[in-house]
């Protein structure tokens, strides 16, 4: 089996300080890359988009509902934001589900900067619980995958509650200046979710310096993603993302010549 075979990339335009509204539609960031696997995220989740998705093996949507404001507006700039709202939350579970039994493509539900969020809205584990009851409200055999940060593995006792209800970790290094002290990430991932499959986050810019990442911070992280696969420590990897391609054409040109050579 392949690398691409363990690959994931996040389609949809976010709207990130810097970043131009992507020449890829939804879809195509996963063409470039030759991948067969989405995470959907940044628009509402609709009948017209997962029929645009269904082509490919695996989509997963947000659920920690990333949406756009001031749009078309002269009340300020665009933005993206996190409605981190448990009714939200809740009610998009339900949806992904629901359209799990038209799309079997949709395997589950994405719960981005899930520690970060629910801190905000002061949810603890029995919103998780919730949240894990509408995922599966239509389709038992959807999977909740949350992103966690390595700067997150600390805080054990709020891992530990959630954790039954978590399927697949999305793993994820902030700041690239922490990518040498992955591999002590990962098995500190390991420990915290004892036999939850692990994928890998893949940055192409840097949002802590709204700049690409340095290529010998790319190179590292994919050297550690390809022995991790290979050894079974990470189920797979994920690109963040489409909306990114062009301007970090370098980051994304060699990681897609690296994922067809392996």
């Amino acid at each position: 089996m392949s690398m691409a075979d363990k690959g994931w990339v996040w389609e949809g335009q976010g709207l990130d300080p810097g970043v131009y509204p992507s020449i890829f539609g939804i879809g195509e960031g996963a063409d470039f890359f030759g991948l067969r696997k989405v995470h959907f995220l940044f628009h509402e989740t609709t009948e017209l988009a997962l029929q645009k998705l269904s082509r490919f093996d695996e989509v997963r949507c947000d659920i920690s509902k990333w949406k756009f404001r001031n749009c078309g507006t002269n009340n300020g700039g665009s933005e993206c934001y996190a409605d981190s709202r448990l009714e939200t939350i809740l009610a998009e579970a339900e949806k992904v589900s629901r359209y799990s039994l038209k799309f079997p493509n949709v395997t589950g539900g994405y719960f981005d900067d899930m520690k970060g969020l629910m801190k905000r809205e002061n949810q603890d584990v029995r919103a998780c619980i919730a949240v894990k009851e509408a995922l599966i409200k239509h389709n038992p055999k959807l999977k909740l995958e949350s992103v966690v940060y390595t700067h997150e593995l600390e805080d054990t006792v709020f891992w530990n509650s959630l954790m039954p209800y978590i399927d697949v970790v999305s793993l994820w290094v902030w700041k690239y200046q922490d990518l040498p002290k992955l591999e002590t990430s990962i098995e500190q991932c390991q420990r915290l979710f004892i036999g939850k499959p692990i994928t890998m986050g893949c940055y192409l810019r840097d949002y802590t310096t709204a700049a690409p990442v340095p290529m010998d911070a790319i190179k590292l992280q994919w050297g550690i993603v390809q022995r991790g696969i290979e050894d079974g420590r990470l189920q797979g990897f994920d690109i963040l993302g489409t909306v990114l391609i062009e301007g970090q054409l370098d980051q994304a040109t060699w990681i897609r010549d690296f994922i067809r050579s392996h």
